[in-house]
């Protein structure tokens, strides 16, 4: 088992939204998110990207056809690899399309148990969400933050566009700008989180998300930034790291007590947070028994910082926030 960490960094840990309350209602819709934020979430979460004419909405797939009734409402508009993809599509048709619960390739429900009634939610723009979030603080005195994510930066830019710049400018327009602001804004690409550090000028709080390198997410090497030395150079540009659960705690056999990595405690030593990604009550890690016993892992044995939550109550009741 790994050592004890140090002290959390940022105090008490942080509950964050995954894709809103996305457990209970669709991801990124203005229910998921105003859901959340009612349920007592510390920050709600934003995927990033761009429309063809520039606008940033709060959607996670480059594609349109897992979380949306695109392929019917407009036919013929897939590209060759049969996908629908955003960035070929006019803000003002993208708000035409109805958001559902994400679906499988054959049509199945990703997770059968949830919301799963078709009902005319739409996609909406990143400043649509910060107005949102503005008015929910304003009307319940609370201060909930916003996580956002760029996504796919480098995509992006084969594409022509550049996302990061259009997301920190509309960041800036509703007063994230700081690191005091309540504000983390995350990536998986290194070289973008370094370029949105030291050429685009950006003080918000940027984590540094990881995956495995099989996953192809970004041309960063996952292997080497979890090492101390990897840790040592993303605390240059970075206030926290994202990983994946897996690689934070793991059970050998349902019943087995956790064993932590050592990554927590690294990344702890050389003064970045950790949030890991994703609890889900419909998935919970593997051999890890129950929800209860999960989160025991990951906030007593492992030390984490702050949980991406798609049911953010329940990680705030086990945590005894509720």
């Amino acid at each position: 088992m790994a050592p004890a960490s140090t002290q959390r960094r940022f105090g008490p840990p942080l509950v964050i939204a995954h894709r809103g309350a996305c457990g209970y209602l669709p991801e990124h819709t203005f229910a998921a998110k105003a859901y959340a934020h009612a349920l007592g979430a510390d920050c709600l979460e934003q995927d990033v990207v761009l429309t063809r004419d520039d606008v940033p909405i709060v959607f996670h797939d480059l594609i349109l056809e897992e979380v949306t009734d695109v392929a019917a409402r407009f036919p013929g508009r897939a590209r060759a690899d049969g996908h629908y993809y955003a960035i070929d599509f006019g803000y003002a048709e993208l708000t035409t399309l109805a958001v559902h619960d994400r679906i499988e390739a054959g049509g199945a429900a990703a997770w059968p148990l949830r919301f799963g009634e078709r009902l005319p939610f739409r996609i909406h723009s990143l400043a649509e969400e910060l107005t949102l979030v503005r008015g929910l603080n304003r009307a319940t005195g609370r201060r909930v933050g916003v996580y956002t994510e760029v996504k796919s930066p480098a995509w992006h830019r084969a594409e022509g566009k550049d996302l990061a710049p259009r997301v920190l400018g509309v960041l800036a327009e509703f007063g994230y700008r700081t690191a005091e602001d309540a504000c983390w804004l995350q990536c998986f690409d290194a070289a973008e989180l370094g370029r949105i550090r030291f050429e685009l000028g950006s003080a918000l709080k940027l984590v540094q998300l990881i995956g495995e390198n099989s996953w192809a997410e970004a041309a960063t090497d996952y292997d080497a930034i979890r090492t101390p030395a990897g840790l040592a150079a993303v605390a240059r540009y970075a206030a926290g790291i994202g990983p994946w659960i897996p690689q934070v705690v793991s059970w050998q056999a349902t019943g087995a007590p956790p064993v932590a990595s050592s990554l927590v405690a690294d990344a702890h030593a050389t003064g970045l947070a950790v949030h890991a990604y994703t609890f889900r009550i419909d998935q919970l890690p593997e051999h890890s028994g129950d929800a209860a016993s999960a989160h025991r892992a990951l906030f007593d044995v492992a030390h984490i910082d702050g949980l991406f939550s798609d049911f953010p109550d329940v990680t705030l009741s086990l945590l005894g926030r509720r």
